[in-house]
């Protein structure tokens, strides 16, 4: 499903235009990244967590060369579905 289906079926389900679907979807994806970037974990009771999980840096292989590289540390964003979520796609 694409963020313009998401907006779709929010206009469907709440009578709102598409346009203004479309902003509302993409003004909550803002306030997620937002507050990931400033290092804030969001919680969305019934669906799931949004965090940032600090990756340490590591020794790797440039698969072309074989040439052993270093891999800097990094922070990536991550979802941890919550119970609810878990167990609708589990019995699905």
């Amino acid at each position: 499903m694409t963020k313009a289906e998401v907006a779709n079926l929010v206009a469907r389900k709440t009578g709102m235009s598409r346009k203004d679907s479309m902003d509302a979807v993409e003004e909550v994806l803002e306030c997620v990244k937002s507050a990931l970037k400033d290092g804030e974990k969001v919680s969305l009771v019934g669906f799931g967590t949004f965090y940032l999980k600090q990756k340490n840096a590591r020794k790797g292989r440039n698969p072309r060369t074989g040439e052993p590289i270093d891999i800097p540390p990094k922070c990536i964003a991550t979802f941890k579905p919550g119970k609810n979520f878990r167990e609708m796609v589990a019995n699905s």
